[in-house]
C-alpha cells in the first residue's frame, strides 16, 4: 500500500478555542495580519459596490437592509455582524478576537473606502473595480483567516450551524447564502454579473493565497511529566 504524501501547498488551520488562539503564540504577526485582512476585506467589498456590476450574497443583504435603513453601508455591516452574533449563544459557540474585530473593522473600512472611491460610470472602470475587488477580496480573507484567531460572524454561524445540525458545511453555506440573497434582493439589494463572479471565483482565490500567508502556531507543549518519586507515591 502506498503512502500518500501530503501536498506541498496543504494548509492546516488549527482549531482552537478563544482562549487557545491568543496562547498560540506569534502575536506580534497574527494581531496585524489581522486588521490588515479586515480592512482590505472591507475596502474589497467597496470596490464591488463602487463598481455597479453585483455583490456577494451576503453585501446584496447588507445593501438591502440599507435601502430600508438610510444607514451606512459599513453601518449596516457591523449591526448585522454583531446580530450574527447572538445567533451563536444557542449554537454555543465563542468568538474570538477575529471575531469581534471582524464585526467592527470591516464595517469602518467599507464606509472609508466608498468615501474614497467614486462609483464607476463606464464598462471599463466597472469591470476593473470587480475584478480588483476579487483579488484584493481573496488576498484580504487569506490574510484573516491565516492570522488562525477565530472565524468571522457570518462564518462562525455557518460552522456552529453545521455542528449541531449534522449537515455539510456545503448544504449549510449555500442555505444561508441563497437565503440571505433572496432576503437582500426582494429589499433592493444589487443582483448583478458580479454577484455570480464572485460565487464562483472567492473560493479559489483564497485558497490559492492562503498558503502564501498562513501563521504556523506554536507547537502545544505537553505538561511535564512527573518525577518518579512522586508518580511511585501516586
Amino acid at each position: 500500500m502506498l503512502l500518500r504524501r501530503p501536498r506541498p501547498d496543504a494548509v492546516e488551520l488549527a482549531d482552537l478555542g478563544p482562549l487557545a488562539q491568543l496562547r498560540a503564540g506569534r502575536l506580534g504577526r497574527r494581531i496585524p495580519q489581522l486588521l490588515l485582512g479586515l480592512w482590505l476585506y472591507g475596502a474589497a467589498m467597496a470596490m464591488f459596490i463602487r463598481s455597479g456590476l453585483g455583490l456577494d450574497p451576503w453585501d446584496v443583504f447588507h445593501a438591502g437592509l440599507q435601502q430600508m435603513l438610510g444607514w451606512s453601508f459599513g453601518t449596516v455591516v457591523i449591526v448585522v455582524g454583531f446580530a450574527v452574533l447572538l445567533l451563536w449563544i444557542p449554537l454555543r459557540q465563542w468568538p474570538g478576537l477575529g471575531t469581534v474585530a471582524n464585526a467592527v473593522v470591516i464595517g469602518v473600512a467599507t464606509d472609508v473606502t466608498l468615501g474614497l472611491v467614486p462609483a464607476a460610470t463606464q464598462w471599463p472602470a466597472s469591470w476593473l473595480l470587480l475584478v480588483g475587488g476579487l483579488v484584493v477580496n481573496g488576498i484580504a480573507g487569506a490574510l484573516y483567516i491565516g492570522s488562525q484567531l477565530g472565524p468571522g460572524p457570518r462564518d462562525g454561524l455557518m460552522t456552529g450551524l453545521a455542528r449541531r445540525t449534522g449537515w455539510s458545511l456545503r448544504l449549510v453555506r449555500t442555505g444561508l447564502e441563497l437565503s440571505v440573497l433572496a432576503i437582500g434582493w426582494a429589499l433592493g439589494g444589487t443582483v448583478g454579473i458580479g454577484t455570480v463572479v464572485y460565487a464562483l471565483s472567492i473560493g479559489p482565490l483564497v485558497q490559492f493565497f492562503l498558503p502564501m500567508v498562513i501563521v504556523r502556531l506554536d507547537p502545544v507543549r505537553p505538561p511535564l511529566a512527573a518525577p518518579a518519586a512522586a508518580q511511585a507515591s501516586c
